[in-house]
């Protein structure tokens, strides 16, 4: 295909410009089959040596979600101790999880022993393969918002103890804790930028050499 149509092509830029961290969602269910169909896109990712490292964990059940959950608390709350003043007082009315209320929440890994690729591009830079799981994440994230949905990132976690609380391998390393659902409300600007704890910066700065 040689190219879109100009309305795609600003379909595609409102998509990306929609496309926040969502962290306020609505409990109701998520259709199975439509979460399935956004989860397909992983397989429409690049990855490195087409190694194809992501690897997915559901948390369905209330134990793991419960330790996950006891997981963020901890880690926001050392968070927090490492702020004073103003920015410890933003910090603490932040909400920077959706976990008590995302209907799906995902643990996506990298396994970074895989075979598959036969190490083809990651031999001199193996974090490729982390990139490639992002990349992953980014369709999937895309693929949901284009269907409604919201999806929150939280890396407010310890990730060797999550990965023992869900006994995933060694080799393993965690890339995203992802909170998926309805989002209580549509907002094209980014939370922190809303409450002013940071700046979108209004141009890409291209260095040249």
């Amino acid at each position: 295909m040689s190219g879109f149509s100009q309305d795609f092509q600003n379909d595609l830029l409102d998509l990306m410009r929609w496309r926040r961290d969502v962290r306020r969602f609505r409990r109701d269910p998520v259709d199975e089959a439509l979460l399935q169909e956004c989860l397909a896109t992983f397989q429409l990712a690049p990855s490195v040596g087409l190694s194809e490292p992501w690897r997915v964990i559901r948390l369905a059940s209330d134990t793991a979600r419960a330790a996950a959950l006891a997981n963020f608390r901890a880690a926001n709350q050392r968070a927090l101790d490492g702020y004073s003043g103003e920015k410890a007082s933003l910090y603490s009315g932040l909400k920077l999880s959706g976990m008590q209320e995302a209907p799906v929440q995902l643990a996506v890994y990298c396994d970074d022993s895989t075979a598959k690729g036969a190490g083809l591009g990651a031999g001199t830079m193996p974090e490729t393969r982390r990139y490639s799981v992002v990349g992953a994440i980014t369709h999937f994230w895309l693929a949901a918002r284009a269907r409604g949905l919201g999806v929150g990132w939280v890396s407010i976690l310890d990730p060797a103890q999550l990965g023992r609380d869900l006994a995933v391998p060694e080799e393993w390393s965690l890339v995203a804790y992802l909170c998926v659902g309805w989002p209580e409300t549509d907002n094209d600007t980014p939370e922190l930028e809303l409450v002013g704890w940071e700046a979108r910066q209004s141009d890409l700065i291209i260095e040249t050499r």
